[in-house]
């Protein structure tokens, strides 16, 4: 039979997991299933700080489609995912959440897709649960720019919540950058994709770890990763602060010459100043964040470790 792994990242999910097996069980014992796939749960423990660990010990003790890894410390979600992408044994592999604001019934519609012969089936949202209004429409108008910034397709309302053939995971593994923006790698690989629709729930336990600095953080991440068009903004922004400059010294010259008017003086000099420094100091800023990124890749570390697998210390 074939082999379908689910991958779900843990951060301090202790309170989520318990609840979270039980739909996996469900989803594994329907009849649609049941006898036509073996199943592979595989977790990853990044850094969690409570009882996440111990609970997944214990699960694995209890059910041997259970896996886990435990990762010497927080990686962070994007680095948990390759972790787990290295790990996963299946012929194809499900990546899910571990909240359950991804509801695992909509599995069977993604397992569908896959055997009509789709390798990468992702998960659309129709809503999004009790989401702040302010977060939603940060998150649209951030995929419009990123979309129009970059060359490759960038999915809207469409988070990790997907299915993966094993083609697609070999792909991922390949792609061992450590500033890693998943969402862009699963667009930019390719292979034929199909949609399933479905409503995003809420938590049904704890709270979220995102905040909207985490959030802006990774989105900066998505548009250094996957463009370079805030380099060519920065360009343009020199090329027509420098002709406005050229243009307003012609304007004060031909003034002073026919009309004697005296130049203006502290004043206009402070806000020239300040206005260039500004634009100067973004332009930095941009560039800074490009020879970061170069400097960590350079340095060649893994973007993960791990310490445990399964009982075993690694």
């Amino acid at each position: 039979m074939k082999k379908i792994s689910i991958l779900i990242p843990c951060y301090n999910e202790q309170e989520s997991l318990p609840l979270l097996y039980k739909a996996l069980y469900d989803v594994m014992a329907d009849e649609r299933v049941a006898s036509k796939y073996d199943f592979e749960i595989l977790l990853v423990n990044d850094g969690s700080k409570d009882s996440t660990l111990s609970i997944l010990r214990q699960m694995h003790k209890d059910d041997s489609r259970v896996s886990y890894i435990d990762l010497s410390r927080n990686f962070g979600k994007e680095n948990a995912m390759m972790a787990g992408f290295d790990y996963v044994t299946g012929d194809c592999c499900i990546v899910m959440d571990a909240d359950l604001q991804d509801p695992p019934e909509v599995m069977f519609q993604m397992i569908e897709k896959w055997e009509e012969g789709y390798e990468d089936v992702y998960a659309k949202r129709v809503s999004r649960g009790k989401e702040s209004w302010l977060r939603r429409t940060l998150s649209m108008q951030f995929y419009k720019i990123l979309n129009k910034m970059s060359k490759v397709e960038m999915l809207q309302n469409v988070g990790d919540f997907r299915l993966l053939d094993r083609r697609c995971v070999e792909a991922l593994k390949s792609l061992r950058e450590t500033e890693r923006y998943t969402k862009g790698l699963f667009c930019w690989i390719g292979y034929k994709k199909a949609e399933v629709l479905f409503d995003r729930g809420d938590r049904v336990a704890g709270t979220t770890s995102w905040s909207m600095w985490k959030l802006m953080r990774l989105g900066i991440d998505g548009i250094i990763s996957f463009t370079t068009a805030p380099l060519h903004l920065a360009t343009w922004l020199g090329l027509i602060i420098s002709f406005l400059a050229f243009v307003y010294l012609i304007f004060i010259l031909v003034k002073t010459l026919i009309y004697g008017d005296p130049v203006a003086g502290f004043p206009t000099l402070i806000c020239v100043i300040l206005f260039l420094g500004g634009v100067l100091l973004l332009c930095v800023g941009i560039l800074g964040e490009y020879v970061a990124r170069m400097y960590n890749e350079a340095k060649r570390r893994p973007g993960y470790l791990v310490r445990e697998h399964n009982d075993k210390l690694v």
